[in-house]
């Protein structure tokens, strides 16, 4: 029998310490409840991590490399018009390998029982604000306008999140367009929208009328 079979592994520490975070929040990430869901003593949990404050600085930095390194990376991806480039974020609402709304709101939650963690947040809301006003500047924008309109992006996501908003895919690209040009001022062409949807398994023609993107004024 190997080490990882008898003493688990780091990723399967931390891994069953998320599960424990999104299912029921932070107090009940502790080591002998986690240990008996895995079925592994307790002391094998000292092979990985030397206590479980620095289980939870693991959850902490790991929430960080996937939610703020997620919007990060979408805001800065290739895109033709300030349009796509916001279809480039909104990828991050509907794929949960790059953004992670569950962790999200758990890690937030947190935040209000822990000053330290408070602070994480903080510091990665201005992190995914700057990202996003950068964005809107490599685009043109005025930085006044550019940092209006990434807040405005910005805290209407967390908005979604904080209210545990449930959406169907269906009805969120009927909305999708819209956003696009109330965030931007700037109407997505329809194979801009059609390259979006089908990033994420849509077909474009499956919504409604209303959610098909206009032509430019």
């Amino acid at each position: 029998m190997n080490e990882v079979t008898w003493r688990g592994s780091r990723e399967v520490w931390l891994s069953v310490a998320y599960e424990a975070l999104i299912d029921s929040g932070v107090d009940a990430v502790r080591i002998l409840p986690l240990a008996n869901k895995l079925n592994l003593s307790r002391t094998s949990f000292y092979w990985f991590f030397a206590d479980r404050e620095a289980l939870l600085a693991a959850l902490l930095q790991s929430w960080k490399s996937k939610n703020t390194d997620g919007i990060g990376r979408r805001c800065a991806a290739y895109a033709e018009s300030v349009a796509e480039a916001m279809l480039n974020v909104f990828d991050c609402w509907l794929d949960r390998s790059l953004f992670d709304s569950q962790f999200e709101f758990a890690v937030r939650s947190w935040a209000l029982q822990s000053s330290e963690v408070a602070a994480e947040v903080e510091a990665a809301d201005a992190a995914r604000i700057g990202a996003l006003r950068e964005m809107f500047v490599r685009f043109g924008y005025p930085e006044h306008s550019a940092d209006v309109r990434a807040r405005t992006i910005y805290l209407v996501q967390i908005g979604y999140i904080s209210m545990n908003t449930q959406e169907e895919i269906a009805e969120r690209m009927k909305r999708i367009p819209d956003y696009v040009e109330i965030f931007t001022g700037q109407v997505p062409e329809r194979r801009e929208m059609e390259r979006f949807a089908a990033r994420h398994g849509f077909s474009l023609d499956a919504a409604a009328e209303s959610g098909k993107p206009r032509r430019k004024r």
